[in-house]
Formats: structure tokens, sequence, C-alpha cells
């Protein structure tokens, strides 16, 4: 895909996004939309795009502000499933031994790596 710029004689011209493909051995150009009335700085953009440039770096749009373990829970989590835990809380899925299990497994994980008391 690629943007031409399409020249008219009285008229301004025209901004077309295309796309080159083959027919029996003869390139086609087929438009697939036109962006005459696009900004300017939109048109650049696409442009850039479309090249494969970097917008953004990703160090520069997102900001990590905290990272959790996922790892951790699911070992916790499947270790207790293992041990039975969650039929000892409670025979039936409720709200009330998930609650107990979240919490068991929290606090697992929040002092992974202390020592016992």
């Amino acid at each position: 895909m690629y943007i031409a710029t399409i020249p008219n004689r009285s008229s301004p011209p025209a901004i077309l996004l295309r796309e080159s493909y083959r027919r029996d051995g003869k390139v086609k150009t087929r438009t697939l939309a036109n962006l005459t009335h696009w900004p300017p700085a939109q048109l650049e953009a696409l442009r850039r795009v479309l090249r494969g440039d970097t917008l953004v770096a990703p160090e520069d749009a997102f900001e990590i502000i905290r990272s959790l373990p996922h790892g951790h829970v699911v070992a916790v989590l499947g270790t207790l499933r293992r041990l039975g835990l969650e039929s000892l809380i409670a025979a039936q899925k409720s709200r009330q031994r998930a609650l107990v299990l979240r919490f068991t497994i929290s606090v697992q994980v929040t002092r992974a790596g202390k020592p016992m008391d």
C-alpha cells in the first residue's frame, strides 16, 4: 500500500490510498480510499506507518508503575488445589471460598522469600 498524489487540471490534486498487485503478469493498481480531505499531519502519519517507521518508542508510550508476578499466583493456586484446600474451605463453589483462597494466595505471594517467624 502507498499514498499517491494524482494531479487534477483545475482542482487540487487527489490523494489516494492505493495498492499494487499483479494479474496475468501485469502490474495493476487498486484505489482503496480517497484521502483528499485528510489533514496534512494525518496524511504524514499514515505515510510513516505504511513505511514501517516507529511513531513512538515503546518506552516513551508507557510508564510501568508496578509489575505483579502472575506466575507466582498460578503456582500457589495450583499447589492449593493439589492439596485439596478448596474442598476443606467449602465443599461448594462460593464467593466466600474464592475470597479465602485469594487472601491465602496473597499472603503466600507477599511472604515469598521472607523467613518464617
